[in-house]
């Protein structure tokens, strides 16, 4: 199992120095410590998630503070953006990186954050299967078409040239098959979560996309890639770990609701979070905080959880993406780093062939 760091902080509280601590303070106990990656991710007008509005930006300061771990978006949300604009932005992270960078590709969240773009909501899905061949394609060196400012076709590359030969690529999902289905088909790994799905539903998703890949033509024999997000703080005892936390982890998860509930698909919301009674939005917090700290992330201790990576081992996933940054001080975060190291350590040479 590869372990790496995630980091998708709830931006709610008004800090005013130092906001950036614990992402480049614990990028640099990654790469000291032989961790896969770090992720960083992007997010639009929300505080949920509001240090990290561009990925490209904060990969870049990684990269010049780093020296082995992989830099990678988690993720790109790629119909907000021009592939060619991708594809430079990430070329220069790869050449400060000296060929470290890896992006996981989203189609979006939400529908204000197509106000950068609103043209391309209605068929964003559609929109990020092309822009990620698109920027596939131009990592390579290979132009694309494009249409210029007085409508003339033209092809263009991007420069600057990267130092990686082949960009390594995620798709991400919240949880639909048919994501994980159109990961496998495009020959791309997964990154996703357990936030609406449960562990047992993410086996079969797994399944299906390990059998599209196998399906490929050109799979020789690669089994794909699946990242599992997951909150995570360890400490000395499961008490302490518990008392940590309860009150961080239960603000981020009401933080979040918002985005989980009331995302809007084709304009009309799921769940609209503002119609739920006080009450009823304590006991979903209370339930999620119950079913994370028990079943859902590595929060404890490090015997606790060896439990929970083995059975995500089982399921089919290859990463653990530890998201660190849910609101405990920075100081305690990167306290209890070592115990994740610990884990690490425990879980790095675990044969392919018992996942």
């Amino acid at each position: 199992m590869d372990f790496s760091l995630f980091y998708f902080a709830n931006d709610s509280q008004a800090v005013q120095r130092d906001r950036y601590q614990l992402l480049l303070d614990g990028a640099r106990f990654a790469d000291d410590n032989d961790f896969t990656a770090v992720w960083t991710p992007e997010r639009h007008f929300h505080p949920f998630g509001g240090l990290y509005p561009n990925p490209a930006v904060t990969g870049a300061a990684l990269a010049t503070i780093t020296e082995r771990v992989q830099i990678r978006a988690g993720s790109v949300v790629a119909p907000l953006h021009h592939p060619l604009r991708i594809a430079e932005e990430w070329s220069v992270v790869d050449n400060l990186s000296g060929g470290r960078v890896g992006l996981s590709f989203a189609s979006g969240w939400h529908a204000t954050d197509f106000a950068l773009r609103p043209e391309n909501y209605a068929d964003r899905r559609q929109r990020t299967v092309e822009y990620i061949d698109q920027v596939r394609r131009l990592w390579r060196g290979e132009p694309v078409e494009c249409v210029d400012g007085v409508g003339k076709t033209c092809e263009l590359a991007a420069y600057p040239r990267p130092v990686r030969a082949e960009l390594p690529v995620w798709l991400t999902s919240a949880g639909g098959v048919e994501t994980f289905r159109n990961a496998g088909r495009a020959g791309v790994g997964v990154l996703t979560h357990l936030l609406g799905q449960e562990p047992s539903e993410l086996a079969g998703k797994i399944a299906a996309y390990r059998e599209e890949i196998a399906a490929r033509p050109d799979a020789d024999g690669w089994p794909g890639h699946v990242v599992l997000m997951v909150h995570t703080f360890l400490a000395d005892d499961e008490d302490t770990a518990r008392a940590v936390v309860r009150e961080p982890l239960r603000d981020y998860l009401r933080s979040s609701l918002n985005l989980l509930l009331g995302s809007q698909l084709d304009g009309k919301r799921r769940v609209d979070p503002a119609a739920l009674a006080p009450e009823d939005v304590d006991f979903i917090v209370d339930r999620s905080f119950d079913r994370y700290f028990d079943d859902g992330g590595l929060l404890g201790t490090v015997s606790k959880v060896d439990k929970m990576v083995e059975r995500f081992a089982a399921l089919g996933v290859d990463e653990i993406a530890c998201l660190i940054d849910f609101g405990i001080p920075a100081g305690t975060v990167l306290a209890g780093l070592p115990h994740l190291n610990r884990l690490r350590s425990r879980h790095a040479h675990v044969p392919a062939a018992a996942r």
